[in-house]
């Protein structure tokens, strides 16, 4: 006896493990039962993919049983395939998303902690400015090139200070 049933399998192309079963209905009919199962898939909803039953004497099935499943088996195939694929693409979105919105919060939070220690350098200048202490104002300024959006500012409070304690000369 000579089939070629293993080669034809080998025709179908599909990802996973075909299960197939095979029960005698009554004495000339056979049920065949072929279910796709992919382990690798992690969606749940591969359990949803019902098994293929063909019901048919041995010639039917003999002439039609590959031609019944080929369609089928890569489908489900296919479908389970890209249900991984799209967990993984998925869960990849999701640490992304969280990872952009981490960094997007350390990038606000180290923004508005800037902001605070100017705000603070520049109110210690100006109590220290309200105590007529302009050289200890003047070193209290931030940076001008720590702060270049506020650089204009820093440097005329610098030159305001330089006025007050460092007399001119060549002015009366």
């Amino acid at each position: 006896m000579n089939t070629n049933f293993f080669s034809l399998v080998t025709q179908l192309d599909f990802t996973g493990n075909l299960n197939i079963s095979i029960q005698k209905a009554t004495d000339n009919n056979w049920i065949v039962s072929v279910l796709l199962q992919n382990n690798e898939c992690g969606d749940d909803a591969k359990n949803r993919i019902p098994p293929l039953n063909l019901r048919g004497t041995a010639e039917d099935l003999d002439n039609g049983f590959f031609e019944n499943i080929a369609q089928p088996i890569q489908s489900a195939s296919y479908l389970m395939v890209n249900m991984d694929a799209f967990m993984v693409q998925l869960e990849e979105a999701k640490k992304h998303s969280a990872m952009e919105k981490q960094n997007a919060d350390k990038e606000s939070k180290a923004k508005e902690e800037k902001e605070k220690k100017y705000k603070d350098a520049m109110k210690k200048a100006e109590d220290l400015e309200s105590e007529s202490k302009f050289k200890d104002a003047w070193s209290a300024l931030p940076k001008a090139s720590e702060y270049p959006e506020y650089s204009k500012e820093i440097l005329e409070k610098q030159e305001a200070y330089e006025k007050e304690f460092a007399p001119n000369l060549f002015t009366s």
